[in-house]
């Protein structure tokens, strides 16, 4: 394993791509900027339709080699990749603070998040890769496990390091190669410090690709006959488009996408844990999380109580760079999402809601938001706001508690608050959703448990944990024999 003083010089990187060296890429350059301070970090290479096509044909023959390798060489590789990342975390921190606006225990925790994937990796290569069968005599039949190939990773911008790592760590793990796509606004922390971290623990040149780019980039990834399969974690208008793509070219799809998760508070529930379970599932990250509580049900026997206190929590929380400051809300990633944001409040007003605090942006720093009065009709009821924003809805009965949540073409997670378990869960059991948490808020996930969601929210598919094999792998059926038989035909 390389010892530097710096896991990722700008030297390395900047106006450079990766494609198992550093070099130019065949786009114009732009600018890699801190949403929370505005300064330039460097300048990042993008890649064209071109050279995702030639990278994506490198990779499927570099593949060949990589799965080739004896398993505990593959897992020596993640080992000392994950040991990087352990390393030089608190600069990986650093990084994801600066360009995607993120606080500092965001930040650390994401960092954490994604060594803990790693070690999670290390383990896949050696563990049973398939099944004898049963058979007549004579005959061994076996079902197992074969890498797909090249793996096209399409990442997002808000868990810009773990959402990738994910995906790329057990690709790889499982014997495939990757060409990772990373959300231009966070190519750094969540493209190049994969490829940089791969680089020092020795991964064989050409196994990992990664390529910034607008969508040129992408189409080219899920049209290109050199990849199997496509990873895509994002909004749901993006993954439907890739997702389409992706079918017309027969490949495997794996969509992550959006949600508006509800967080149901019964009138049994602990009203300090309501509040602070509410705040963070709402509030984490300037709720740019797929699974952000989108809507707060709450019981009308203590909705009164709870809307009082989480409006006073939320004028609490302060908003500021997270690069020069501890704060609780960072900025959001661009103005686009500022402006969506401020649309849909609007529109919440407009459609009868009550601004109860919040509301406003002062460039990309957005108040923590209120909302109260929101009707089914509502657009904060049905849109994914991407913000910080708290929707707060009453509720009588546990059957409309389950109908409200159920009100939604997205299925990503939900989450119950209850002193009565057996309650919460058999109304949990009604929720359509991928995701459950009796007694917790609805931002969860660790590296051990399938991950996805249903309808709008994905195509079922799930990563992470047990599901790490079934993704990245296909079935092989092999059979054997002595000698072929004398068919009578």
């Amino acid at each position: 394993m390389h010892e530097v003083e710096t896991l990722l010089p700008n030297e390395v990187w900047n106006k450079r791509l990766f494609t198992g060296r550093w070099e130019a890429g065949e786009c114009a350059d732009t600018a890699v900027t801190s949403p929370g301070n505005g300064r330039q970090l460097g300048l990042l290479a993008n890649a064209g339709a071109a050279q995702v096509e030639r990278s994506a044909s490198q990779a499927a023959r570099a593949q060949r080699d990589w799965y080739a390798l004896p398993y505990d060489e593959r897992a020596k590789v993640m080992r000392k990749a994950a040991a990087l990342a352990e390393q030089y975390q608190h600069e990986i921190a650093g990084w994801i603070v600066e360009e995607s606006g993120s606080t500092q225990p965001k930040a650390s925790f994401e960092a954490a998040i994604s060594v803990k994937s790693l070690h999670e990796a290390c383990a896949l290569p050696s563990r049973s890769q398939g099944e004898v069968l049963p058979s007549t005599a004579g005959r061994l039949s076996i079902a197992r496990r074969r890498p797909l190939g090249v793996i096209g990773v399409i990442s997002p911008f808000n868990f810009p390091l773990y959402l990738a790592m994910r995906a790329v760590a057990p690709a790889l793990a499982t014997g495939n190669a990757v060409v990772l796509k990373p959300d231009p606004r966070t190519a750094v922390c969540g493209g190049h410090i994969i490829a940089r971290i791969f680089e020092l623990a020795g991964l064989p040149a050409g196994v990992l690709h990664v390529l910034p780019g607008g969508a040129e980039a992408g189409a080219a990834l899920t049209s290109s006959p050199s990849v199997a399969m496509i990873q895509f974690t994002g909004s749901t208008a993006a993954g439907r488009k890739v997702g389409e793509a992706a079918g017309r070219h027969l490949k495997k799809v794996s969509l992550e996408l959006g949600g508006k998760n509800s967080l149901i508070i019964l009138d049994d529930a602990d009203l300090d844990l309501a509040i602070a379970n509410a705040t963070w599932g709402v509030y984490l990250h300037q709720g740019q999380i797929c699974m952000s509580t989108g809507r707060v049900l709450v019981q009308r026997g203590i909705y009164d109580a709870f809307l009082q206190r989480l409006v006073a929590k939320a004028r609490s929380l302060t908003v500021g760079d997270p690069s020069t400051a501890q704060v609780h809300l960072g900025p959001l990633i661009n103005t686009a999402q500022r402006d969506n944001a401020l649309r849909i409040v609007e529109a919440a007003r407009a459609a009868g809601a009550t601004l109860e605090t919040g509301g406003s942006a002062d460039g990309l720093f957005f108040q923590a938001t209120v909302l109260s009065g929101v009707k089914r009709d509502n657009p904060a009821f049905n849109e994914e706001i991407f913000g910080p924003v708290a929707v707060v809805v009453p509720f009588d009965s546990d059957e409309e508690a389950v109908a409200l949540a159920n009100d939604t073409e997205y299925g990503l997670s939900a989450a119950i608050l209850s002193r009565d378990t057996g309650r919460a869960l058999r109304l949990g059991e009604q929720l359509r959703t991928g995701l459950l948490h009796i007694n917790d808020q609805t931002v969860n996930d660790e590296v051990i448990n399938p991950f996805g969601g249903v309808g709008a929210s994905g195509n079922g598919a799930s990563i992470g944990g047990a599901a790490n094999w079934e993704e990245f792998t296909q079935w092989q059926w092999l059979t054997l024999k002595g000698e072929a038989p004398a068919y009578p035909l």
